[in-house]
């Protein structure tokens, strides 16, 4: 098992008041790790995390409010951490909704909130953490992708996610080109089907979802140090899953 050492580091997981984004905030302070979680409405289910993360290992842990798209709440997330942990060391972009309907009866709203979240959301955190990254010569990027976007695939069912996780995994290579020269690494973690979702197709590779685990285990690849030298690449948590078309 990976265990990178995370004593005197900051993390800052979005979407991590419940699913996914939980369970890996709760593997960084695992790791030593003082963490925030950020959620938009899920306040007390927040609260309870941070609390349930100090008791994990976690020197201090906080909740931090923001929707990611809006750059005000980017900005105000980010000094609540700076404020109360100290600068980010480590950003994990796992805010990452979907509207799992064909695309045509998919509303504008619905349409544009997915896009804004997951692209705008992943640019405007970075954007932010970034300066403070890069005076303190250490960070690392970890953005949530989706298994689909390496191999170009889109699906009338779901469009909007797919296309915006293919501009995330574009921005995560061009954000790791852009600093390779100042100690940050930015990557890439993109499962297929983890094991809270709502629908489990047929395909299943291995009989069975990715766990919570294996999706951890991926990112905290990315944050050890022996990791350093990686940056632009994506890691898909699939279990080997190639379909002719999603």
């Amino acid at each position: 098992m990976i265990r990178p050492d995370l004593d005197e580091r900051t993390a800052l997981v979005t979407g991590s008041a419940t699913g996914v984004g939980r369970e890996l905030l709760f593997a960084l302070a695992e790791r030593g790790a003082s963490v925030a979680v950020h959620y938009r409405t899920s306040r007390e289910a927040a609260e309870e995390v941070a609390e349930a993360a100090r008791d994990r290992g976690a020197p201090e842990a906080t909740a931090v409010q923001g929707d990611v798209a809006d750059p005000d709440d980017v900005d105000a997330m980010f000094d609540a951490v700076e404020r109360e942990l100290g600068g980010v060391d480590v950003l994990v972009n796992n805010v990452g909704p979907f509207a799992p309907s064909h695309w045509e009866d998919i509303s504008f709203e619905q349409w544009n909130t997915v896009l804004q979240a997951n692209v705008n959301g992943t640019y405007l955190c970075c954007k932010r953490a970034l300066p403070g990254m890069r005076d303190r010569e250490w960070g690392r990027i970890v953005n949530v992708g989706y298994a689909s976007a390496e191999k170009g695939l889109v699906s009338p069912k779901n469009a909007p996610y797919f296309i915006a996780k293919q501009g995330v995994l574009m921005f995560t290579r061009m954000l790791a080109n852009d600093t390779q020269h100042d100690g940050i690494t930015v990557n890439a973690v993109s499962p297929y089907v983890v094991e809270n979702s709502d629908e489990f197709p047929d395909d299943l590779p291995r009989g069975r979802p990715a766990g919570f685990d294996d999706v951890a285990q991926a990112v905290l690849f990315f944050l050890d140090e022996s990791s350093g030298y990686i940056s632009g690449e994506n890691v898909e948590v699939d279990g080997g899953w190639l379909p002719e078309k999603v």
